[in-house]
C-alpha cells in the first residue's frame, strides 16, 4: 500500500511528473510554470489524490521564494537599489490603490460583502515575485536597469504586504499600536543589523574559509533563512528578510559564487511551490467563481501593465523599460493566495471569496507567463536570441 503522506512519495510524484510534463511543454512551446500547476491539479485532492496535503508543499515552496529573492539581492549593489527604490515609492503606492479599487468594484458587482471586496482588492494589488523574477534572463538582465526597476517595485509591494498581513492579524487579535510601531522601525533596524553582521562576521568567515565550498554553501543558506526568520519575528515578511540578506552580501567578492551554487536549490523549491498552487485549488468552487475570476483576470491583465507603464513613464523611465516592466508585473501574486487564505482562516471573508482570489491568481499566472515568454527574453525562451537579449 502506498503511503501518500511520505515525503519520498511526494517527491516522486512531483519531480517524475514535472519531468514528463515539462518535456511535453517544451516540445509544444508551453510555459514550464504552467506545467507545474497543471500537474498539481492532476495529482491533488480534486484530481488523482496522489498528494493530499498541498499545505505542506506550499510551506516548502515558500522557501523557494526566499531563495529567489536572496539570489536577486546578491546581484544588486546597495547604492543602486536605494536610488531606484526611492524613485518607485509612489509608483507602488498609487498602483496599489488603483488595483484595490478594481478588485473591490468587481467584487461588489458580484454581491460580495464590502469587507470581502476590500480583502479581495488588497490581495490582488500585488504582482508575482516568482513569475517576475523567475522569467528574467539568466544572462545580463539582472545587471540592467530594467531588472532593478522591477525588483524595486516588487520590494515596495513586499513592504505593503507586511502592512496588509499586520492588519489582518490585528482584526483578529485586536489592533495594536505597539505592533504597528514595531513594523515601522523594524525594517531600517533589520537593514542596519544585516550590514553589521556582514561586515564583522560573515566577510571575515568567507575570507578565511573561502576554499571550503561546502562551508560557504551552508553558511549562505543559514544566513538567508536566519534573516528571513528574524524578519518574520519582527512583523515583516520572510521574503524581505531574504532579500536584505542577499543585498548585504552583494558587495562581497564571493557573492557571484554563492548565487550560482544556490540556483539548483532555488529551482527545487519553486517547482514545489507551483505544484502546490494547482494541488490546493478546490474545484468544487470553480462553477461559482469562474465568471468573476475571468472578469477580474482580464481586467488585471490589461490594466496592470497600463498603470505601471504610465506611472513609470511619469518618473522618467523610458518607454521600452516601462512597457517591459508593466507586462512582467501584469499578474496577481503568491501574496494574493496568502492574504486570502489568512482572511478566510480568520473568518473575515468566506470560502467563495477565498477561492475567487485563488482562481484569479492562477488564471493570471498562466496567461501572464505566456505573454512574457512570447514577448520578452526569458530563460525558457525557444530561441537563443530571446534567451540572451
Amino acid at each position: 500500500m502506498v503511503h501518500t503522506d511520505k515525503i519520498l512519495f511526494i517527491m516522486f510524484v512531483i519531480f517524475s511528473g514535472t519531468a514528463l510534463l515539462s518535456t511535453i511543454a517544451l516540445f509544444t512551446r508551453q510555459s514550464l510554470l504552467v506545467a507545474y500547476m497543471v500537474l498539481g491539479a492532476l495529482c491533488g485532492s480534486w484530481g488523482l489524490m496522489l498528494v493530499t496535503d498541498p499545505e505542506l508543499i506550499m510551506q516548502i515552496g515558500e522557501v523557494g521564494i526566499m531563495f529567489l529573492l536572496f539570489l536577486l539581492g546578491l546581484h544588486l549593489q546597495p547604492q543602486n537599489l536605494v536610488h531606484t527604490l526611492s524613485k518607485v515609492t509612489w509608483v507602488g503606492l498609487i498602483s496599489s490603490l488603483i488595483f484595490i479599487l478594481i478588485g473591490y468594484s468587481v467584487s461588489i458587482y458580484f454581491d460580495f460583502t464590502r469587507i470581502e471586496g476590500i480583502v479581495i482588492g488588497a490581495s490582488l494589488m500585488f504582482s508575482s515575485t516568482i513569475i517576475g523574477l523567475k522569467l528574467l534572463p539568466t544572462t545580463i538582465l539582472h545587471h540592467q536597469h530594467t531588472g532593478e526597476v522591477m525588483i524595486s517595485v516588487l520590494l515596495m509591494q513586499d513592504i505593503l504586504a507586511s502592512v496588509v498581513l499586520l492588519l489582518l492579524h490585528g482584526s483578529q487579535d485586536g489592533f495594536s499600536y505597539v505592533d504597528t510601531g514595531l513594523v515601522i522601525v523594524s525594517l531600517p533596524g533589520l537593514i542596519v543589523f544585516a550590514f553589521i553582521v556582514e561586515r564583522y562576521v560573515l566577510l571575515p568567515l568567507f575570507t578565511r574559509f573561502d576554499q571550503i565550498q561546502e562551508y560557504i554553501f551552508i553558511l549562505s543558506i543559514g544566513w538567508c533563512l536566519g534573516l528571513s526568520h528574524l524578519a518574520g519575528y519582527l512583523g515583516l515578511s520572510e521574503e524581505i528578510g531574504a532579500f536584505i540578506a542577499g543585498v548585504a552580501l552583494a558587495s562581497s567578492p564571493i557573492s557571484l559564487y554563492i548565487a550560482e551554487s544556490l540556483k539548483p536549490l532555488r529551482d527545487f523549491f519553486l517547482v514545489m511551490f507551483f505544484f502546490s498552487v494547482g494541488a490546493g485549488f478546490n474545484f468544487d468552487f470553480l462553477g461559482i467563481v469562474l465568471l468573476p475570476a475571468i472578469i477580474l483576470s482580464i481586467t488585471l491583465l490589461i490594466v496592470k501593465p497600463l498603470v505601471y507603464t504610465f506611472l513609470l513613464r511619469r518618473i522618467g523611465e523610458t518607454k521600452q523599460v516601462s512597457n517591459e516592466v508593466g507586462l512582467r508585473l501584469g499578474q496577481a501574486s503568491e501574496f494574493s493566495l496568502l492574504v486570502a487564505s489568512l482572511a478566510a482562516g480568520f473568518t473575515i471573508i468566506g470560502e467563495v471569496a477565498n477561492y475567487l482570489v485563488q482562481a484569479t491568481t492562477i488564471i493570471t499566472f498562466v496567461v501572464s507567463s505566456y505573454i512574457i515568454v512570447f514577448s520578452y527574453p526569458t530563460p525558457m525562451a525557444m530561441t537563443e536570441k530571446m534567451r540572451q537579449d
